[in-house]
């Protein structure tokens, strides 16, 4: 079965089809960067704007492959309001003009799907998502940071997540504030990279980008100790959550600007310790509490998905956890970590609701959360 999926729920115009949910045929994503590089940060009205505009070549783009289409896909929420009505109704045209039915996928639930996909010309070289349940899942991104549960593929819950911004909003914030530019968190994970192997020149991404972890990577004197972002238990934004597993990053963003205030970077390799001790914080604190959650009962997999786990530092500290709670850790290749449809199309074919006529009647959801009817 051939899905074609539409993923528009922030600054990514994406197509994509995927055969039997696994194998990606084709995939297309525009990306905005550049759009949204002077402002710092995604402007809603710029990024409707652009899927307006791009979003009829990409989904022609991926179509080009020529495989016949089964039914379409498209992210109704979570998401900018703006950017999700753009995809949903160019896939609810483009599935009645094909005459195949519609899905509505959620965003964050398909990011746990990436580590499922592989290319069309690869042999099926990832475990089968039906495989890997029971599983913990964690999605880190820009816009999210949550833990779910997965007993059986397809059904999610909520067992943790952030009670403000997001991992990636934590480090498109700080990057602002250090003057070192949009997006924040690829430019934070070099910046690391190069203070803890004692680069001296900053100025070269590629040379910063291309370098390692040294393994033993530390939080030393004088090195500033961030807060780990652990919420009170009792607060009323838990909403009923287990404090043990949800974070705060308002804290730490807050004693970053305090510090800076305070002692601003002479040099760039003050900045550079800055950024290192900051994203120790960061990745400190999702491993913990990744920890945590495996503690409290047997699974079968650790899945992660979302932009920020390209971080190569997280990456490190989530295959320590993994190996001590003796899990194998699944994440997707790098091109599917950020935003993409085949994510959409992807899911879809192991959870279909809304689908149909249903999906047609549907309208975006900002604010939708994991774990619904499916």
């Amino acid at each position: 079965m051939n899905i074609l999926g539409i993923e528009t729920s922030c600054d990514e115009t994406a197509c994509a089809i995927v055969q039997d949910g696994r194998r990606v045929l084709s995939s297309v994503v525009y990306t905005q960067i550049p759009l949204h590089q002077p402002w710092g940060g995604v402007v809603p009205e710029v990024a409707s704007r652009a899927h307006v505009e791009k979003i009829s070549g990409i989904v022609r783009e991926a179509m080009g492959c020529g495989e016949p289409i089964d039914a379409v896909a498209v992210t109704y929420g979570p998401g900018l309001a703006s950017s999700l009505l753009v995809g949903l109704n160019a896939a609810k045209g483009l599935a009645m003009a094909l005459g195949v039915p519609l899905i509505g996928v959620n965003h964050i639930e398909a990011h746990l799907h990436t580590p499922f996909l592989v290319d069309s010309s690869d042999g099926a070289n990832a475990p089968a998502p039906e495989d890997v349940v029971p599983a913990l899942g964690l999605v880190v991104s820009g816009g999210h940071t949550t833990w779910l549960e997965m007993p059986r593929y397809g059904e999610y819950k909520i067992l943790g997540q952030t009670l403000d911004d997001a991992a990636g909003e934590a480090f498109d914030k700080a990057a602002k504030l250090l003057g070192l530019g949009y997006p924040g968190g690829p430019v934070i994970d070099r910046w690391a990279k190069g203070y803890w192997n004692g680069v001296e020149d900053f100025s070269r991404a590629d040379a910063l980008k291309a370098l390692a972890y040294p393994p033993d990577v530390k939080v030393h004197d004088p090195m500033p100790r961030f807060p780990s972002g652990r919420p009170r238990a009792g607060t009323a934004a838990l909403a009923g959550l287990d404090a043990e597993l949800c974070v705060s990053f308002s804290g730490l963003k807050t004693a970053l600007l305090y510090h800076v205030k305070k002692q601003p970077p002479r040099d760039d390799r003050e900045k550079a310790m800055l950024v290192a001790a900051y994203q120790e914080a960061i990745v400190g604190t999702l491993a913990d509490r990744t920890r945590t959650a495996l503690s409290r009962r047997d699974y079968r997999a650790l899945v992660v998905g979302g932009g920020v786990s390209l971080n190569g530092r997280l990456r490190m500290k989530l295959a320590e956890v993994a190996a001590e709670m003796r899990v194998p850790l699944l994440l997707a290749a790098p091109k599917y970590c950020g935003d993409n449809a085949a994510m959409i199309a992807g899911l879809a074919f192991y959870r279909r609701s809304p689908f149909g006529d249903a999906a047609m009647l549907v309208d975006v959801d900002p604010t939708l959360q994991p774990g619904g009817a499916g």
